[in-house]
């Protein structure tokens, strides 16, 4: 069994800075001897629901904006690093990056938190695409669908990490 201390440093970040989700679930008893994506992804998901709508709220405000100002200062975790680059979007003409400026400013306005997506597979166009659309959501339609892009990114990073069975 894996102790906690090092269950814990290993997948405290799934969740973007939120390591009381990976210590919640190791203390609940949800963790086993056998680390699998779904075996640590399913818990993981299950204390992120349970947790209060303001702890989930700081999980959401702990992303980065899209192509933001962390990016630019080269401040961003690894992970959203390279699942930015992925997208293209460390590669944004100055046209570009002005209208995700633009967009994440009016949308943290709204919300109250950053614009969140799964970008892989996805690029600048989509991502764009996405970013016009859901700015029109309420903000309880924008909560939840955040939250499950918080939930599909911490699959990603797992699958990244673990094998699958």
């Amino acid at each position: 069994m894996i102790r906690r201390d090092e269950f814990v440093s290993r997948f405290g970040g799934v969740f973007e800075h939120s390591p009381f989700i990976a210590e919640r679930a190791y203390d609940d008893g949800f963790i086993g001897d056998e680390l699998t994506v779904d075996k640590v992804h399913i818990p993981l998901v299950a204390v992120f629901r349970a947790a209060s709508e303001e702890e989930r709220l700081g999980v959401l405000r702990a992303h980065p904006d899209l192509a933001g100002r962390l990016a630019i200062a080269g401040e961003l975790t690894e992970d959203s690093k390279k699942e930015q680059a992925s997208a293209g979007l460390d590669r944004l003409s100055a046209e570009e990056h002005a209208r995700f400026t633009e967009l994440n400013k009016t949308y943290t306005e709204k919300f109250g938190f950053p614009f969140i997506i799964a970008v892989k597979g996805l690029n600048k166009d989509g991502i764009l695409a996405a970013f016009e659309k859901r700015i029109g959501n309420s903000r309880d339609e924008e909560f939840a669908t955040a939250a499950a892009e918080v939930e599909k990114i911490a699959l990603l990073r797992l699958t990244s990490m673990l094998p699958e069975k």
